[in-house]
């Protein structure tokens, strides 16, 4: 059948599962729009207020879906809105497909209105990007960004379609949605590496089991679960990976890293084997590289090539997550670790953080948080911000199931958290969505309020009202002389009214008897209609425990006198 260039890209859309796109209108994207407006029964499209947060709503649709999100963007400012987007995407292999429209063939690199290279611009944070020319290349271009983007190691990849591509008409014929191949090819070089650590594993007493986002990713979590069992090894979790194990389960104890916890800093310090499935040890995790790596013998599993030694140097074992699990779970003896666990587990549950100044506040993050795992048994779908409300979020929210712990691992970007709890809930309606924000990154991104409301999405923002930007300002305290130069906010907003203005029920924890009851009737009315709640908390308060740049994880900070 003979279609223009703009109902082929819905139809492609259409032929990948795709039942909802997220974006922002615009002067060159006027012919895609025109044929969603045709197609509305079969596509759903979710307006919101910027395109950086229609990127990172994709983004959350995809992470708890398990499917490739999309975003849809016009030329020039509303395609390079879309870069923190796909650059949060691109370093949390987010697999995304991002639509942009260009001004026509004959206008481009004449400095036209709201011309901009987006391929050249996001060359670097993507995982591939394309400039359709033609529009017959149209329909397999965007087979082939959809394969890209969901298989190996997933992530964003672009296409720009100049606008006389999506008038432009072809024959168009539909093709059978093509099943991804994500497992590396099984080379006598990988049969080798499994070996080497079948060896190690086996011999080995003292196992650490780390899990990052690549479990996640790969649907490995039943696996893993398994794996911990066989091998009876402790668990700690990357950010990315938080989910990827159940937190409630004994054998875990927590982040390792620069603010991870202190067992699993313990446990990292006396282990014989540390065993890391699709991490990519950021300099987060790992503190100084050379303590890291002369600490332990590492194994390292991972779908990416580039990861294996790029940072720490280690056993490598090349192979998607789900497979090699399984082939090691089919493979490995039933071992017997019984005190080293208890260890392990007796660290987790006695370690205590102390801050010995007092709260000025009555209310604590911690206190908040911990209350809203204990209220939802550790099910909801968390998203967060970035700051010391991720750290807080990562530490005391328990997460028991995978593709519900959302956050920006990687870029660390702030205005992250509420456009990617539109997606999630979209994702997974049945799911509670609750995003948690600090004051600073709320700032970022409180237009999106408007998004919740129009739409009716059912989420619930909870902000810790700090008053300062209070990750930056902990750093000023411990490592410039307490200088706190522009981080203090004290913004004159007033969030009831706020949220009155945006059409949101408003609820404001004071108290500690206010905690109880404000998240239980939040969760009540956030089943059905956004919810705001501003928490009120000390701007003092610090993330620990915490080890500071580049010095070994195994000596955390954990008391600092704020007062």
């Amino acid at each position: 059948m003979n279609l223009r260039g703009s109902d082929i890209i819905i139809e492609c859309l259409i032929e990948q599962g795709v039942d909802v796109v997220f974006g922002y209108p615009g002067g060159a994207v006027l012919n895609i729009y025109d044929s969603l407006y045709n197609y509305r029964d079969k596509i759903r499209h979710v307006l919101t207020s910027h395109e950086q947060h229609a990127g990172h709503a994709a983004d959350g649709y995809a992470r708890v879906s398990g499917k490739t999100g999309v975003v849809i963007a016009t030329s020039g400012p509303g395609a390079t809105n879309l870069v923190t987007a796909l650059a949060t995407a691109n370093m949390d292999s987010t697999p995304l497909v991002a639509i942009t429209g260009n001004v026509s063939l004959d206008l481009l690199g004449l400095d036209s209105f709201q011309e901009v290279d987006i391929t050249g611009i996001t060359m670097p944070v993507t995982k591939h990007n394309f400039l359709v020319r033609d529009v017959n290349d149209l329909a397999d271009t965007i087979r082939k960004a959809f394969k890209i983007a969901s298989s190996g190691r997933k992530g964003p990849v672009l296409i720009d379609v100049p606008k006389d591509i999506t008038v432009n008409t072809c024959e168009f014929e539909p093709a059978a949605h093509e099943s991804i191949i994500t497992v590396p090819k099984i080379t006598p070089e990988s049969e080798s590496q499994i070996k080497t650590a079948l060896e190690l594993i086996s011999a080995c007493e003292r196992p650490l089991i780390y899990a990052g986002g690549g479990v996640i990713s790969s649907g490995a979590e039943k696996e893993l679960s398994r794996f911990a069992e066989i091998i009876d090894a402790p668990v700690s979790c990357s950010l990315m990976g938080q989910g990827g194990f159940d937190q409630y389960d004994s054998r875990y104890i927590g982040m390792l890293g620069m603010h991870g916890t202190k067992a699993a800093a313990e446990t990292f310090k006396d282990c014989d084997l540390f065993i890391a499935f699709g991490t990519r040890f950021s300099d987060r995790v790992t503190g100084s590289k050379k303590d890291f790596s002369n600490q332990t013998k590492i194994l390292h599993f991972d779908i990416d090539h580039s990861e294996h030694s790029k940072n720490i140097p280690a056993y490598e074992v090349l192979g998607d997550m789900k497979q090699t699990l399984a082939m090691l779970n089919k493979t490995l003896s039933q071992k017997n670790n019984k005190a080293w666990v208890e260890k392990a587990g007796s660290l987790y549950s006695s370690a205590k953080v102390l801050q010995t100044g007092t709260s000025k506040l009555p209310v604590t993050p911690m206190d908040v948080i911990e209350k809203l795992d204990n209220l939802t048994d550790g099910r909801a779908v968390i998203t967060t911000e970035v700051g010391q409300n991720q750290m807080w979020a990562a530490m005391y929210y328990h997460s028991r199931e995978t593709r519900t712990f959302i956050s920006s691992g990687g870029l660390g970007t702030m205005g992250f958290g509420l456009g990617a709890a539109i997606g999630a809930k979209i994702a997974r309606p049945e799911k509670t969505v609750v995003n948690i924000a600090g004051d600073g990154s709320f700032g970022m991104n409180l237009n999106e309020l408007i998004t919740l409301s129009e739409h009716n999405i059912p989420v619930i923002q909870l902000v810790l009202n700090n008053s300062v930007l209070g990750m930056v300002r902990q750093w000023q305290r411990l490592f410039y002389g307490a200088r706190f130069s522009e981080t203090t906010l004290d913004r004159k907003l007033d969030y009831m009214k706020l949220a009155e203005a945006f059409g949101i029920k408003g609820f404001i924890i004071e108290k500690t008897e206010d905690v109880e009851p404000v998240l239980k009737t939040a969760l009540e009315l956030g089943k059905n209609q956004p919810v705001l709640i501003e928490c009120r908390v000390d701007r003092d308060l610090n993330i620990l425990p915490m080890v500071p740049p580049g010095k070994n994880i195994i000596e955390p900070i954990t008391e600092i006198d704020f007062n």
